[in-house]
């Protein structure tokens, strides 16, 4: 079965710096109907202004990866680790018994656009940790590429929650396939473009929540850059 989270659906926040789109419950939005999907909590679709940002912050308990798709931005937390993200670039803080951060737009003239995404982990109480990795625009361009996951193979990010991360980028015409193990979860979100999902129509900010659909299959229709998520049921 696939339900279709349609982008314009989504809870939105706009405070002039930020505009943000939520495809689940987040913040003052709160839909009970969508409150998450297995152990995906938060895809937040943020677009932050030049030069401003989310000062420093605390977080605990809760896996989180940031995914830049335009311009630049600037991470530093309590850790002491530090980094200028850009697109491609894939980070996980894994925020356990508490961590705070800050993530600014790097740039003074151009805005930044990420995707925020909390996954809840296995267990509560964990070390605070933070993991970075790039994957060229060559490497997932008609491919899936695996950035997290629960073991960290294949030199992805481990999560401490049974949670493969992948991407891929699509031209029109251009088709990947995913086959799930029985009792998984999968949540593809379109970051940008178009795609046809097992025959049905995705754009861009798009989300579907798919369950006893062993196989995938996602081709771009205008070019695409989407994430797909395969996870405990």
């Amino acid at each position: 079965m696939i339900r279709i989270r349609h982008a314009a659906e989504r809870g939105h926040a706009d405070f002039g710096w930020l505009d943000s789109r939520h495809s689940f419950s987040f913040g003052q939005y709160h839909d009970p109907r969508h409150m998450g999907f297995g152990p995906l909590r938060v895809i937040n679709d943020d677009r932050v202004a030049a030069g401003r940002g989310f000062g420093a912050h605390p977080h605990r308990d809760m896996e989180i990866v940031t995914y830049v798709l335009e311009g630049a931005l600037e991470h530093e937390d309590s850790l002491g680790s530090g980094s200028v993200m850009r697109p491609g670039d894939v980070q996980r803080m894994s925020a356990g018994t508490g961590i705070r951060h800050s993530e600014y737009n790097h740039s003074a003239t151009e805005p930044v656009h990420f995707l925020q995404i909390w996954i809840e982990p296995e267990r509560t109480g964990l070390t605070p940790s933070y993991a970075q990795v790039h994957v060229e625009p060559a490497d997932r361009q008609g491919r899936l590429v695996l950035v997290a996951s629960r073991d960290g193979r294949a030199g992805s990010l481990s999560l401490n929650q049974d949670a493969d991360i992948h991407v891929a980028a699509l031209a029109p015409g251009e088709a990947v396939s995913h086959t799930a193990a029985a009792g998984r979860k999968l949540w593809l979100q379109v970051a940008n473009g178009s795609v046809r999902l097992n025959g049905q129509s995705l754009a861009e900010g798009d989300g579907a929540a798919l369950t006893d659909e062993p196989t995938l299959e996602i081709e771009g229709v205008e070019a695409a850059e989407i994430l797909l998520f395969d996870m405990a049921g």
